[in-house]
């Protein structure tokens, strides 16, 4: 009996075995030929807007060295995470992919609850550009840079106030930061989107705006740029200067990128990354982005692996400092 016992055994194992082998030379074949249909990219913001845009310009790039169609599919809703959460939860085979920005993943998850968690779910794949933030005053105003500003809230305190996108958003934690650094007191006011800050500065009921822009209104100089709200310097804006360079050490992470679901195969997730950063050295993707005013950025998903809980953390501290989550 015990031998019939140990020869069952075998038996089990050697099938074990084989099938193993089998679901290993399958899964690596599946990989080698991938992507073998169309992929899908799936955008959290609406149709026509400059992410939109950015998008479609890389994807139609990203197709020559994919072979495949790429299949762009607009999700938007609740500040980015309906469609954050739709590109993390399809299956990790690289079929399904989408946009990464600021704060779905840097904020968001942080002040509300989401149905993913942006350092344990996502796989980071390539950043392939950005955009251009700033703090900027009516064409009028008396202030010429951010030291005017900084000047007039010294003297006049909670009189320099500031329109966001939101309390909480990336404009009003970095002004906020920047204000107890100064030692001063600044008036935020949140609204509930860029052209209302927009409007309200050029009606004068906010002193300066902190935070995206039209820049048909800088072209058109109907508002002036004092500071870009950048980690590095903007060759769309090279005369205005960046936060390190007027003594703000804060980050302002604001990424045009790709994320996949974490379990998507290493190999998969290097050949987009090589698919993307060929497409953005593309001549017609450098100029789509020159007319809509982004810069080209390159990061590889290796980069971004180590850039994204850094600021994820860094955001983290900053909220818990002011009292907004525990």
């Amino acid at each position: 009996m015990r031998g019939k016992g140990i020869v069952c055994m075998l038996i089990v194992w050697a099938v074990t075995l084989v099938f193993g082998f089998y679901q290993s030379g399958y899964a690596q074949e599946d990989v080698a030929k991938f992507p073998s249909r169309p992929v899908t990219h799936i955008v959290p913001v609406p149709p026509g807007g400059p992410t939109d845009l950015a998008v479609r310009l890389i994807c139609k790039e990203v197709e020559k060295y994919l072979k495949q169609p790429v299949v762009v599919t607009n999700k938007p809703g609740a500040a980015l995470t309906i469609g954050t959460a739709a590109i993390l939860s399809s299956k990790p085979d690289g079929y399904t992919f989408g946009f990464s920005g600021g704060p779905p993943l840097f904020l968001t998850p942080l002040l509300e609850k989401v149905p993913y968690d942006p350092i344990k779910d996502a796989r980071y794949i390539v950043q392939y550009g950005g955009f251009n933030f700033g703090v900027y005053v009516a064409a009028n105003s008396p202030f010429k840079t951010f030291k005017d500003v900084i000047a007039y809230a010294r003297q006049n305190p909670k009189k320099a106030t500031y329109g966001t996108t939101g309390t909480n958003s990336m404009g009003h934690l970095t002004m906020e930061q920047i204000a107890k650094q100064e030692k001063v007191q600044l008036t935020h006011i949140p609204f509930k989107g860029t052209p209302e800050v927009q409007t309200a500065l050029l009606g004068e009921h906010v002193l300066f705006g902190a935070g995206d822009f039209n820049y048909s209104m800088v072209e058109a100089k109907q508002i002036r740029l004092v500071m870009m709200l950048k980690d590095e310097k903007s060759a769309e804006y090279p005369d205005v200067p960046i936060l390190k360079e007027l003594g703000y050490n804060y980050p302002y992470p604001m990424i045009i990128g790709i994320i996949c679901p974490r379990a998507t195969p290493e190999p998969i997730v290097r050949k987009l990354d090589d698919a993307f950063e060929k497409a953005s050295k593309e001549p017609a993707f450098i100029s789509g982005m020159k007319e809509l005013r982004l810069p080209v950025m390159y990061r590889s998903g290796r980069d971004l692996e180590e850039y994204v809980p850094r600021n994820y953390a860094y955001f983290q501290k900053i909220l818990k400092e002011i009292g907004a989550i525990k």
